[in-house]
Order: structure tokens, then sequence, then C-alpha cells
């Protein structure tokens, strides 16, 4: 059953994470993931939607805002997170429910777009959990944080005080989407923006305000955009803080050997 391959340590880490969230700080960074999905999706339309992991809600409370589809529906494990969804009236959602983390209670491709935006990093068994994005979904829009790089393993302790139990890069993720047979329609890197490193490090860590450090921001921003803009898409993804993909589903089955 796919409730035991849910630990029960991680359903109670993030069921108490919702009851203590930022608002704000999730809000912030909600404005920056919905955008990136509204534009890996231009040119396509989609009727209904399902977020899974939908969190607090945020993402979809953005989208909803946008215009983006008439209609949404949500899942998430933390019983908060379901609860604080609800207290939200996001308009044209219509369902949000618990589920264990791997079966979506929802019939084969009954749904025309999946959400699953920093979900990824945090699931212990990621190709369960993306066979049943392909089962119940034509299309899925799926986002990572870019967090692999070089001695990475040296800063187990840091991803995990996040959650973040995987790691990937823009190459990796095509991989595994690939041979779980999803086609990538379309992509995007993204940097984080100044805006959220200013909060972060004013609001969350509570740094002084300078004027130096805001133009030290600013221009750590400028200089990467700037070099990926010069030196094409591999730069990008080597310099980017996240990687959103489009993709659908193919008949493609896995054969090894």
């Amino acid at each position: 059953m796919a409730d035991d391959k849910l630990s029960g340590n991680v359903k109670t880490a993030y069921d108490e994470f919702y009851k203590t969230h930022d608002e704000a700080w999730r809000m912030l960074g909600a404005k920056y993931k919905a955008q990136h999905i509204i534009d890996v999706c231009q040119g396509f339309t989609f009727n209904k939607v399902l977020e899974v992991g939908a969190g607090d809600g945020s993402i979809l409370k953005i989208l909803s805002e946008k215009n983006f589809a008439p209609e949404y529906h949500a899942v998430e494990i933390s019983e908060s997170g379901v609860s604080y969804i609800q207290s939200r009236q996001i308009q044209s959602l219509k369902s949000v429910q618990v589920f264990d983390g791997y079966h979506l209670p929802y019939p084969d491709d009954s749904v025309d777009l999946i959400i699953l935006s920093h979900v990824l990093e945090h699931v212990e068994h990621e190709r369960l959990l993306l066979r049943e994005l392909k089962r119940v979904a034509k299309m899925c829009v799926i986002e990572v944080p870019r967090d692999y790089k070089t001695n990475v393993d040296d800063r187990i302790k840091h991803f995990l005080a996040y959650g973040h139990i995987n790691v990937y890069t823009p190459t990796s993720l095509r991989y595994l989407l690939r041979t779980e047979g999803f086609e990538i329609m379309k992509d995007l890197t993204s940097m984080i923006e100044p805006e959220v490193t200013q909060f972060n490090a004013y609001i969350n860590l509570k740094k002084p305000k300078s004027f130096v450090t805001d133009l030290k921001i600013k221009a750590e921003y400028a200089v990467k955009n700037a070099m990926g803009n010069l030196m094409g898409k591999r730069k990008q993804e080597q310099l980017a803080n996240a990687y959103t993909v489009l993709c659908s589903k193919t008949n493609q089955q896995t054969e090894i050997f």
C-alpha cells in the first residue's frame, strides 16, 4: 500500500510545517513559481488543473487570480495544509483532499494538467509518484530546485533542513522523466529574483538593511543573467536556481535490458 511507503516522520513533519508557516514568504515564492507555470504553458489551454503537493495553496491562489484555468483541484499529504487551502476561498477551486503521497483519488486521464512544483525533491519514491501523475493527467508541469552541485554531499544537513532528499540538475530531471515515458514539450530555467533574496536576508535571517547588500544582490543577479543570455542554454542551466518543464505522457514503457 502507498500508505506504507510514506514514512510516518515525513507526514508528521509536513503536518507541523503548515501550522507555523510564514504566509508572506510563501506567497512571494509562489508569485514566481506561478509565473513559471504560466510561461512554460504559453500556447496551451487547460480546463481541469490539479496541484499535487499543493502546500498552503499559494500557487493555486495566484493562478486563480490570473485566470489560468476555469477549474482547480488540490491534494496534499498534510492535513494542516488542506485546512489552510480551504480557508483561503480560492475562486474556482472545486476540491481539496488529503492524499497518501502516491495514490491520486482521480480516474485515468481525468485531469488536463497536473502541477508538481517543488515537490519531487521531497518524495521518497519519485518514480512511483511520476507513474501516478502519468495515469491521471494528460500533461504535467514539474518544477524542481537545481540543488545538485559539486560536493553536494558535504551539504546534506543543509538540504535536509528544507526536506530535500533528492537533488537534481536539468539534465538529471530530463533523464528521470524520459525514462518514465514523458516527453518534454517546453522548459525554462530561472534564478532567484533579487526581491526574494532581499526578503530572505532582511526578514527571515533578520540581517540589517543595507544599500551595499542591496547593490550586491542586484549586481550578482544581473551578472549571472547576462552570462546566461550571452553563453546560451547550457550556461543558463548551470546558473539556474530552478528548472521548470511542461511534459506530456507517451505510451513508452521503461525497458531495462
